[in-house]
């Protein structure tokens, strides 16, 4: 699987962003998939996850109530939308995509074989 992150920028604190990730390669249906962020000089953080029908979400604690996981698998197109941003979002956030029990939510890095080379989002104050 092929994965393809966008959508980041800078943009001011309360500020939103929509961030998109384009799958190839593989059927869209057939991975379950999340995203991640690593700020510098910190481990990559969980974000957000989602199984292959979008069914089952979940987003960690530190972001809930502001972002959002969808995907449209018509689209082979995954999302992350970003709201009341804050300067401590600031990070680079990877999409990652896996085969293995796509009808859960995985919150852990290791979960994922595949990755995309992430996408820079800039939160000033």
């Amino acid at each position: 699987v092929q994965l393809q992150a966008s959508g980041g920028g800078v943009v001011q604190a309360g500020g939103s962003l929509r961030l998109s990730c384009v799958g190839s390669g593989r059927t869209f249906r057939s991975i379950a998939m999340g995203w991640f962020r690593q700020a510098p000089g910190k481990e990559r953080e969980f974000v957000a996850a989602i199984s292959w029908g979008g069914a089952r979400t979940y987003i960690a604690d530190s972001v809930d109530g502001r972002f959002a996981i969808s995907r449209d698998n018509d689209k082979n197109t995954l999302y992350l939308q970003m709201n009341s941003l804050k300067p401590e979002d600031t990070a680079v956030y990877y999409c990652a995509a896996t085969t293995r029990r796509i009808n859960v939510v995985h919150t852990t890095d290791y979960d994922y074989q595949h990755w995309g080379k992430g996408t820079q989002v800039t939160v000033s104050s």
